[in-house]
Formats: structure tokens, sequence, C-alpha cells
């Protein structure tokens, strides 16, 4: 996805939308098969390790990665929070929550069981580029649910 920012002078009304910007111009780039992607890079090598594309979502979270190996991330617009193998990029396991995931996976441990906990909530920022996509050759929906709950999952390793 590609998008050009052209400044314009605007008077700021207090409670309204100001972004000092004219930003409803998203573009997809041509012959693209996906808008958001994960990546995962080497620091020893500085190259890619691996990449998890999302073909019709942008990626709009932060990620968590774990000393066992697991990567966490939600930020797309079908509302899942998704597991990766850290090494590999393979998809372990995904949920659908109520809303779209902005926020910073949390990894903690109680009496030896290590939890993920994430709060699911779609925000401003993540609702104007969903409202941008959906005005593309890709025709989204515009609506992804608001919501603000706190999912916890236990983590099993095998």
């Amino acid at each position: 996805m590609c998008e050009t920012l052209k400044g314009k002078k605007e008077t700021l009304v207090v409670g309204q939308l100001w972004l000092g910007a004219d930003a409803d111009n998203a573009k997809l780039l041509p012959h693209d098969d996906h808008i958001g992607e994960l990546q995962a890079w080497d620091l020893k090598t500085g190259k890619q390790a691996w990449m998890h594309p999302f073909p019709k979502s942008q990626l709009f979270a932060s990620v968590l990665s774990t000393a066992g190996d697991l990567v966490f991330v939600g930020g797309t617009n079908d509302r899942m929070f998704h597991a990766f193998d850290a090494k590999t990029g393979k998809l372990l396991w995904e949920q659908k929550t109520n809303s779209g995931i902005m926020g910073m996976p949390v990894a903690y441990e109680v009496d030896g069981q290590e939890y993920i906990a994430i709060q699911s909530g779609w925000g401003v920022d993540a609702q104007r580029i969903q409202d941008m996509l959906a005005k593309t050759d890709l025709k989204l929906d515009p609506d992804v649910p608001q919501g603000g709950v706190v999912w916890v999952f236990a983590v099993k390793h095998e």
C-alpha cells in the first residue's frame, strides 16, 4: 500500500479530525499480491529470514517474540491474533477476537505457567486506514467492530 500526503493549511477545529494534510488517497502498489506483511530479519547476516503476507489487510500492531521461539501479532482487519514459529515463520495458531488488535502483546508467568495477554480494540488510526482500503480496488468492508476486551491465553509448549 502506498500513500502520498500533501500538506495543506487548515484551521484547527477542536473536536474535529485535523491532520494538516490531505490523507485520503491510499493506492495499492501495482502487481503486489498482499497489502501487509510480517517480516523477520537475521541480525547477524542482515538478510530477511522469513515473511508472512496478509493479502487483504494492513498489519497495524506491535509484535512480541518470546524466549520459546514464538512470535505473536494482531493488527489485521480480520480480527485474528496470530502465533508464528520465530525460526521458520510457520503460522502455528490464530484466534479471532472481538475487534482488531493494535496494542502490544505481553508475556508473563504465574506459578510456572506462561500467559500471553492482548487488548483487542480497533483504534481511530487503524479504522482510518481500513476506510481508505475500502475505497481501493479490493473493495474491503470498512467496518471492523470496535471494542476493548483483554484476552489472555495460556501457552502450552509441546
